[in-house]
């Protein structure tokens, strides 16, 4: 067995070496990175390895096999290739003449067994003839009396399928039919979309000329409700409201008379947290006021109930300093201020502070679409067995659409 080691910079350029180096039968041993490429551990039987330079193939040795009646006595041999590797020129000669010496001698054995073989053949096929007349008649009788039952059965079976295929469709083959109904889709679908756009041009023109006719006949009302709209009230509040002015209101009394009936358009709750008493927590936004609004409502409580029975917890970790106002405000007014980092945290204050009449829980700012500290609440409801009753904390002066998304957001 030969082996050798290859290095190339590449896996396929080293394969290329090997394949010229040791030939197509080489085996590659093992193979692994190096510094600059790969290196490649080959290896080939001594008796079938061809040279490094270039491989020849000699001429072929005989493979016989038993000659049929039917082949010609020339396709009786089969030739098989054998590789001849030249080592070097002195050697080379050598090796082939004494290969061409033994396959000579193999070809004329050969022929002498052909020949003695083509003299059996020919016995054979003499005696194979005979036979093949001897039982000719009886199989003649035998297919005669077959045929009109096989005829039969193909007629059988050539109706039996022909009831098997499925019918054409009459329908399939009709020029008049289209071949894509969803062209015929696609199309009704654009003039859909056309018509609707046609008829948002026409209402908004429309509204154009009624709201002229409003400007030019009721002045103040159109006024009233400009403003409302820059407010963020929908068209159809600002409408509904500015109808209620009279129009020969002065400006100023009209608006100051609009904004009363604004005030009184908005829902205030009835029952009081500091009279309920209970855990309270505050949600909303960052910068929303909620520290700010748990230390009124403590201060409140406090000089109506005293300081002994308002307790304060905070739960926001997240800001720089948080916990650190509220614990001013609790030395101010004499009250406890606890800090709960998570929900296990948090129940086991509430449940220190249970005898308190007014827990105020000041909670982390949380963004529009930051719900997690609600769940954590739902969480803690489950847990510890205490209602929490949560208030969400909205700024005054947003826009309409602001404070109703932040709602929907939080809305359990």
């Amino acid at each position: 067995m030969k082996i050798k080691r290859f290095f190339a910079k590449d896996m396929k350029t080293a394969l290329l070496q090997v394949k010229e180096e040791l030939g197509v039968d080489a085996v590659i041993m093992s193979n692994k990175k190096v510094a600059g490429g790969v290196e490649i551990v080959a290896a080939v039987d001594g008796d079938t390895a061809p040279a490094p330079a270039k491989r020849y193939n000699s001429q072929p040795r005989h493979a016989y096999s038993q000659v049929s009646p039917s082949v010609a006595p020339t396709k009786s041999r089969e030739l098989i290739d054998d590789r001849v590797s030249l080592q070097s020129s002195a050697d080379n000669g050598r090796s082939m003449t004494q290969r061409f010496a033994n396959m000579l001698k193999q070809y004329s054995n050969g022929t002498a067994d052909e020949q003695d073989h083509r003299a059996e053949n020919e016995d054979s096929l003499s005696a194979l003839l005979k036979r093949q007349s001897e039982n000719r008649a009886p199989q003649r009788n035998n297919s005669e009396r077959q045929r009109p039952d096989s005829a039969l059965s193909k007629l059988l079976q050539e109706d039996t399928n022909s009831r098997r295929k499925p019918r054409l469709d009459p329908t399939r083959y009709d020029r008049n039919t289209p071949d894509e109904p969803t062209v015929a889709v696609s199309e009704l679908e654009s003039m859909r979309e056309e018509m609707t756009s046609i008829r948002r041009l026409l209402e908004h023109q429309v509204s154009g000329l009624m709201w002229q006719e409003v400007e030019r006949r009721e002045p103040l009302r159109a006024m009233l409700i400009k403003r409302l709209e820059r407010m963020g009230v929908s068209l159809e509040m600002a409408d509904q409201l500015a109808c209620y002015i009279p129009e020969e209101t002065p400006p100023p009394k009209a608006w100051k008379a609009l904004l009363g009936l604004v005030s009184d358009q908005i829902p205030v709750i009835k029952h009081d947290i500091l009279k309920r008493g209970g855990v309270v927590a505050l949600l909303g936004p960052t910068g929303v006021g909620k520290t700010t609004t748990v230390a009124k409502l403590a201060a409140r409580a406090a000089m109506e109930y005293g300081s002994d029975n308002v307790a304060l917890v905070t739960t926001d970790t997240y800001r720089i300093g948080a916990h650190e106002q509220l614990s001013i405000y609790g030395r101010i007014m004499g009250c406890p201020v606890r800090v709960a980092k998570d929900s296990n945290e948090l129940a086991d204050v509430i449940y220190q502070l249970r005898n308190r009449r007014l827990i105020l829980v000041d909670t982390a700012g949380m963004g529009q679409r930051d719900v997690r500290l609600s769940e954590q609440l739902d969480t803690l409801m489950q847990e510890s067995g205490e209602t929490i009753h949560s208030y969400l904390v909205l700024p005054a002066t947003a826009q309409r659409k602001v404070l109703q998304e932040t709602i929907e957001h939080f809305r359990r």
